[in-house]
């Protein structure tokens, strides 16, 4: 799975570079996460600007990401949502407990300092 982490003001960065986040893939990009939030990292931008599809398995692994950060007293924000991305979140009403920010500058401001 192509998937890099950086870190930029503090804060994590993952970028995901498939075009489709599915059950297949999920293990790597969620074990990624999992391990920058056992190190301790406790702001976490994920860049989605280059997935334009994801099933419902990639819906419930981004729910329990966020769930990990916010357990570990953190944030997780995506950044860069494609438009058929959103509609899935929101019809999952997975857009109540995620952040969506417009893109990777966007979000990594929306931290504040």
């Amino acid at each position: 799975m192509n998937v890099t982490t950086e870190h930029a003001q503090g804060i994590a960065i993952v970028r995901v570079g498939e075009a489709r986040l599915m059950y297949p893939l999920l293990a790597d990009f969620a074990g990624a996460v999992t391990q920058l939030i056992a190190a301790g990292e406790r702001r976490v931008l994920l860049d989605m600007s280059k997935v334009t599809y994801v099933d419902s398995a990639t819906i419930g692994c981004l729910m329990d990401l966020y769930r990990q950060t916010t357990a570990a007293g953190g944030t997780l924000k995506l950044a860069g949502v494609q438009k058929r991305v959103e509609t899935m979140l929101t019809m999952t009403g997975a857009h109540n407990f995620l952040d969506l920010q417009a893109d990777e500058a966007t979000g990594l401001a929306s931290f504040g300092s």
